[in-house]
């Protein structure tokens, strides 16, 4: 593979990839995968038909000729030998046009929603399991431990059964009850706690070095986020192929193969979706695949648990601990995570913002969307529609714009949050 090392994210100590590693050694925090990307865009460019068609340049065989999953961009993921991938066809999700949803809203857009509900386990976590799974049997991990609020865990049961793994998840004891039992039932060993999804990694971390367990929490390890971060490349090829199929230019600069929307609204509990796309788009660009300009990314909490709006809101770069957190939509109920500066960051370099909606606005969104397209999301999708109602508000949003809304989740999973 095109890997040359880790790097922490804050500091940018330089740690070996090709050993296990949580975080950063000297101050705690992230690491992140480091690629050769001048040899890996080279490999691209060589594959890419050179031809043009009526002054576009195509997408090419390269992908064309690629597994419908999100390894078909593993020269910019991390496993080095084919035979340790563990997967189930994870990725490549449809990005739905979302007309009849936009004609509810006050000004024009050209909105879509990627439904990451159709993922294997119903969410946008397999993502993540099925690189840092891949990347533990790579290493020789035999036992995993993960504290989860709910998606988290049902992966990280399944890609550890398939993988032949011991998996210890410890969940909330109020998680959604289609969680628990989609992991004991496929295998892992599950302890409720009760308190919130930080009280389980404390448990984790207490115990995972007698219990010899490796640690996959969310950013406490380098790969879910490399999992997470093909949601990016998956947007740009998707949105450009759609435009090559409807007779538009595949960017506003035709030369580049890739294009992107202009605002990105992603439901944020531990952020690595949204900190993995905004690493996709840093990679894309220097292999010149992108224009310059980023999508303006949009971070959307529940009211109840907002410790990222605050921060944002405060000028901060590191979000303090959320007291009393509490949310229907639990994936966002996520009082303190690691990642938070990584997700300040990415907000602020690309000229968006973070807002909050009450659990009663997201759970109406979820029959709202339902009914005008057939997606069955999860509350945390489902608040990205409140979400962009408040934006266009606020003049955040303009006129023509383009608009991806996350679904990270299917809504069957969620059945308590809607009443009898």
């Amino acid at each position: 593979m095109n890997v040359t090392h880790l790097e922490c994210a804050l500091c940018g100590l330089r740690h070996e990839a090709n050993t296990l590693q949580n975080l950063c050694v000297t101050c705690g925090k992230p690491l992140l995968v480091r690629y050769d990307l001048e040899k890996a865009a080279e490999k691209f460019e060589r594959a890419w038909h050179k031809e043009w068609h009526d002054g576009r340049k195509t997408l090419g065989d390269y992908f064309l000729n690629r597994e419908a999953s999100l390894w078909r961009y593993r020269d910019v993921l991390p496993v080095e030998g084919p035979e340790n991938i563990v997967t189930f066809g994870e990725g490549w999700t449809p990005l739905i046009k979302a007309d009849r949803l936009a004609a509810t809203l006050p000004i024009k857009l050209d909105l879509y929603i990627k439904d990451e509900g159709q993922n294997p386990t119903q969410s946008f976590k397999a993502r993540g399991m099925t690189a840092a799974i891949s990347m533990a049997k790579e290493l020789g991990v035999t036992k995993l431990a993960v504290p989860s609020a709910g998606n988290a865990a049902g992966a990280l049961a399944a890609y550890a059964a398939l993988a032949g793994m011991e998996a210890n998840i410890f969940m909330p004891a109020d998680t959604p009850r289609a969680n628990i039992v989609e992991c004991q039932q496929t295998g892992a060993n599950v302890t409720l706690i009760d308190g919130l999804i930080t009280d389980c990694g404390k448990i984790v971390a207490e115990r995972k070095d007698e219990m010899g367990w490796f640690d996959v929490s969310t950013l406490k390890e380098p790969y879910r986020v490399e999992g997470k971060k093909t949601m990016g490349y998956e947007l740009a090829e998707q949105l450009s192929r759609r435009a090559i199929a409807t007779g538009g230019e595949a960017n506003r600069e035709s030369w580049l193969p890739f294009h992107l929307p202009d605002v990105i609204i992603y439901p944020t509990g531990g952020g690595t979706g949204l900190i993995g796309m905004w690493k996709a788009f840093e990679e894309m660009n220097r292999m010149q695949w992108l224009p310059p300009k980023f999508p303006r990314m949009v971070s959307v909490q529940s009211e109840t648990c907002a410790p990222i709006v605050r921060a944002f809101e405060k000028g901060e770069r590191f979000a303090d601990e959320f007291e009393n957190a509490s949310t229907v939509a639990s994936g966002l109920r996520v009082p303190k995570c690691i990642g938070d500066f990584l997700i300040l960051d990415a907000i602020r370099a690309s000229g968006g913002t973070a807002i909050t909606v009450t659990d009663a606005e997201l759970t109406v969104a979820v029959a709202e969307i339902g009914a005008l397209t057939g997606i069955f999301t999860a509350p945390e999708g489902a608040a990205c529609l409140p979400a962009l109602r408040k934006l266009i508000d606020q003049n955040l949003v303009h006129e023509n714009e383009s608009v991806v809304i996350f679904n990270t989740g299917s809504g069957i999973k969620y059945l308590e949050a809607f009443g009898e």
